[in-house]
């Protein structure tokens, strides 16, 4: 027997959540305002979807467990990835701090085939990427490279080289890779230093439009999307909805350049919210942060271990933070749907608005210069440590929770023995072209405080 329930309008829910509230204000009580001042309702209805329609958003039918590997030593890092892979990984992410690398050695019994491998490098050379473009035409494979010149200039407040000269070398690599990716730009920069998502939502938008109106004018143009690295933190439903927006932003912009409107985005854990006592919940919030990047649409995921602040790697908590992956893929089952946050009232209008505000500040970026003006001129800095202020005088003032260490902290937890690592933001006095952006995780200065008194 079926039983058939009454439809209730949105009117109707409201009217019985004031009478629950018995006399309380409605908007005072159950409305709050996120930091990008979307005012989250209580409830949502699909009359909401008539104020936002769904999102028509192309995810991926299938999410790669990744992991990073920092190359210092070839022979290493080649062994490494391979143990990774055997042990569950599936895509692999080289970083590359220099052009003297053997790159047939890194790549050496890879199966490139099957599984798709990642070259973030962090330096400009023709040359290097001219050795990969060889190696592609010798056998096809799923090989990309990331370069972001514009995301070097905002991390380290410099060019590689110079504007000329980082532009000219960037254009060769662009003809000597023809259809293989190169192009990467980083966003997680912007959520890691303190941005809001409307910001980094914008930022990278206007970070990309640079690229595509300089390849605009170049000989060979841009024949692939570029790859978004992006910064995931616990804020669930938030983050699902700003992934999903930010398919949709690109997707908008790529078809006025005629460029693939189909991203791949890499999604990692945010730094920000980690914490050095209590390190054990950074396992929790991991976990949270790769569950909203899996239905948020993110194409791989590289987990971040719980010790990465203060540890060097380790095969411990790398292989946990594998398995955290693993399990979530195989285990409960978030690699049997590829569009699980489609139609939901909630994320669907998170998607608008975020995408909705995202778009007038990239427009106002735009019409005040751009990317480049607006970093030169510290405008976009200026802006970041703006929300980072707001964010960390929530953290101080304890509305803004991070369990172990501004909340249920353990007063005879110590960690001065334990440290390998620096684990706070490293200044050097280096001249720069511009204002860097910097990382800062939340907790640091009480963190530096509870050293201190060990």
């Amino acid at each position: 027997m079926s039983l058939d329930f009454p439809a209730v309008s949105a009117k109707g829910w409201k009217q019985q959540i004031q009478t629950d509230l018995k006399g309380a204000d409605y908007n005072e009580h159950l409305i709050w305002a996120s930091p990008e001042q979307i005012n989250v309702k209580p409830f949502y209805h699909a009359e909401d979807m008539k104020e936002s329609p769904a999102s028509k958003i192309t995810t991926p039918e299938n999410w790669y467990i990744g992991q990073e590997i920092y190359v210092q030593n070839v022979l290493k890092s080649n062994q490494k990835a391979q143990d990774a892979v055997t042990r569950g990984a599936e895509s692999i992410v080289f970083r590359l701090p220099s052009e003297d690398i053997d790159i047939k050695e890194l790549l050496k019994d890879i199966d490139l085939l099957t599984v798709p491998v990642h070259l973030k490098l962090d330096f400009l050379s023709p040359t290097f990427c001219k050795k990969i473009g060889s190696l592609i035409q010798e056998t096809p494979n799923n090989l990309s490279i990331h370069i972001d010149i514009y995301g070097h200039l905002a991390r380290t407040g410099n060019w590689y080289y110079s504007l000329e000269k980082d532009h000219t070398l960037l254009s060769q690599i662009s003809e000597e890779m023809g259809s293989v990716p190169f192009l990467s730009i980083d966003s997680s920069l912007f959520q890691n230093a303190g941005a809001n998502r409307v910001q980094e939502l914008a930022y990278t938008l206007s970070q990309a439009y640079e690229y595509l109106t300089f390849f605009e004018n170049q000989k060979n143009g841009l024949v692939c999307a570029p790859i978004f690295t992006i910064a995931v933190d616990s804020n669930y439903f938030f983050e699902i909805a700003k992934i999903r927006a930010l398919r949709t932003l690109w997707a908008t912009l790529a078809k006025e350049y005629n460029v693939p409107e189909t991203c791949h985005i890499i999604a990692y854990p945010t730094k920000r919210n980690k914490t050095l006592y209590e390190y054990n919940t950074n396992l929790l919030r991991t976990t949270t942060e790769c569950m909203a990047a899996v239905l948020g649409g993110a194409n791989t995921i590289c987990n971040q271990p719980y010790d990465a602040i203060y540890h060097k790697d380790n095969e411990f908590g790398e292989r946990i933070a594998r398995n955290q992956l693993l399990i979530l893929k195989n285990e409960s089952y978030f690699g049997a749907v590829s569009n699980a946050a489609d139609g939901a009232y909630y994320i669907e209008s998170l998607t608008n608005q975020l995408a909705t505000k995202a778009l007038a500040l990239f427009k106002n970026i735009e019409t005040a210069g751009g990317f480049l003006k607006n970093v030169k001129n510290h405008t976009i800095q200026k802006k970041i440590k703006e929300s980072a202020d707001k964010e960390l005088h929530l953290f101080e003032s304890k509305e803004k929770i991070l369990v172990g260490s501004n909340k249920y902290e353990n007063g005879q937890d110590t960690m001065k023995d334990t440290l390998e690592l620096y684990p706070f933001l490293k200044t050097q006095p280096v001249k720069t072209l511009i204002e860097p952006i910097l990382e800062k995780r939340l907790a640091e200065a009480l963190e530096q405080k509870r050293l201190d008194n060990e």
